[in-house]
C-alpha cells in the first residue's frame, strides 16, 4: 500500500522544525504498530541528517496482559534498561497512537497508578531535563482514534495533517501575541457558566509550545503556584486517561488543593488518580488552545489541549521551565 505523502512531509517537520536533529545525536522512536508507516519516515529522515535512530515498538495487548497478570514486585521494577537508553539520546520522538484507546479500561486503576509512579522519574527527565534531552510529541491518524473522534479514518487523517502540517513560523507571530500577554500576568480569574476560579502564576515563566514540543502545537501554557487555587470547575469535556473516560468533573479547591471531586462517569477512578501521590490533587498546568486549525472535540489530549479559543486545566507534575514541580 503507497504511502501517504504527508508521513513523509510530518516526518521532515518534525526531525527538521520541531527537534532539529543534528548528526551522530542519538534519536529515540518510541511508537505502536499502527504507526509504522511513520516511524519507517522517521527513521530515514534522522538516518539522512547522520544521526542514530533507535525505534522502539510497542505491540498490542502486552499492556492490558502486564496489569492484569503481574505481580507487586514486577509493578515496582524500575525499568533501568528503558531508563538507560533515554539517558543516552539527546532527542526523543513520542508517536500517540493507539490499538485500542479502551485496552486498560478493565484494569485495577490502582495498579495503573502505582506503575505510572515508579516510571514517573522518566518522564520526568524527558520532558525537563532540556539541556540532556529534547522531545516531540506527535500525532499521527489511525483506526482507534478516528473512532474515538466519530470521524471516517480518510476524515480524521484530513484532520490530523492540517493540525499539524502548518506554516508554524507564520502560527509562532499570533501565539508570541498572546504570550506576551501572560508573561505580564501574577494572577489569573476564570469566570463563566460552571466556572469561578482564581488562583497565582508566575508570568513571566508562562510558554508557548509551537509545534516543538508537540506536533500539532498551538498552546500557552503555566504552572498556577501550588498553594493559590480557590473556586471552582466543572468541565465541558470528558477527561481520558488508562482508556477510562472520565465525564461530567467537578472540581473544587482550596489553598491550591482538590478539596471536593465529583463524576458522572467514572468517578472512582478519578479520586484514585488524585489520590495517586502527594501532589496528584493540585494544579500542575493552566494553558490556553491557540491552534488555527482545530476546532473539535475528539477525545484525544494531544490535539484537545490545543482547540482553537479554549482553555484547560491539568492536575499534578508541572513542568520546571514553569516554575512547578
Amino acid at each position: 500500500m503507497p504511502q501517504d505523502p504527508r508521513t513523509k512531509k510530518l516526518a521532515a517537520l518534525v526531525v527538521g522544525y520541531s527537534l532539529k536533529v543534528k548528526p551522530k545525536e542519538n534519536v529515540v522512536i518510541a511508537g505502536s504498530t499502527e504507526a509504522s508507516d511513520f516511524m519507517i519516515a522517521l527513521y530515514k529522515e534522522i538516518l539522512w541528517r547522520g544521526a542514530y535512530p533507535i525505534p522502539i515498538i510497542n505491540l498490542p495487548g502486552l499492556n492490558p496482559f502486564f496489569y492484569q497478570n503481574a505481580q507487586k514486585h514486577q509493578l515496582e521494577k524500575y525499568p533501568d534498561h528503558f531508563d538507560y537508553i533515554v539517558k543516552q539520546a539527546q532527542k526523543y520522538i513520542g508517536i500517540n497512537t493507539y490499538f485500542n484507546t479502551r485496552e486498560l479500561s478493565g484494569c485495577d486503576s490502582k495498579k495503573i497508578a502505582l506503575r505510572r509512579k515508579i516510571i514517573q522519574p522518566i518522564s520526568n527527565y524527558i520532558v525537563n531535563q532540556k539541556d540532556k534531552i529534547r522531545r516531540c510529541t506527535v500525532g499521527y491518524p489511525c483506526v482507534a482514534l478516528a473512532q474515538e473522534a466519530e470521524m471516517s479514518l480518510e476524515d480524521y487523517e484530513n484532520f490530523v495533517f492540517e493540525a499539524c502540517l502548518q506554516d508554524w513560523q507564520r502560527n509562532t507571530q499570533n501565539i508570541n501575541k498572546l504570550l506576551s500577554l501572560f508573561k505580564k500576568g501574577r494572577s489569573v480569574e476564570l469566570l463563566g457558566e460552571n466556572v469561578d476560579l482564581k488562583f497565582k502564576i508566575r508570568g513571566k515563566q508562562a510558554v508557548a509550545d509551537r509545534g516543538e514540543e508537540n506536533m500539532p502545537g498551538g498552546e500557552i501554557f503555566m504552572a498556577p503556584q501550588k498553594y493559590t487555587a480557590e473556586g471552582y470547575i466543572k468541565f465541558d469535556y470528558p477527561a481520558i486517561e488508562a482508556g477510562n473516560e472520565v465525564l461530567g468533573i467537578y472540581l473544587e479547591f482550596k489553598q491550591g488543593r482538590v478539596v471536593k471531586s465529583t463524576a458522572e462517569k467514572n468517578e472512582e477512578f478519578l479520586k484514585q488518580m488524585l489520590s495517586a501521590d502527594k501532589n496528584a490533587s493540585y494544579l500542575g498546568e493552566f494553558g490556553i488552545g491557540c491552534n488555527p486549525s482545530i476546532n473539535r472535540f475528539t477525545k484525544n489530549l494531544l490535539f484537545d489541549e490545543k482547540i482553537n479559543g479554549t482553555i484547560h486545566l491539568a492536575l499534578g507534575m508541572a513542568y520546571e521551565e514553569n516554575g512547578g514541580g
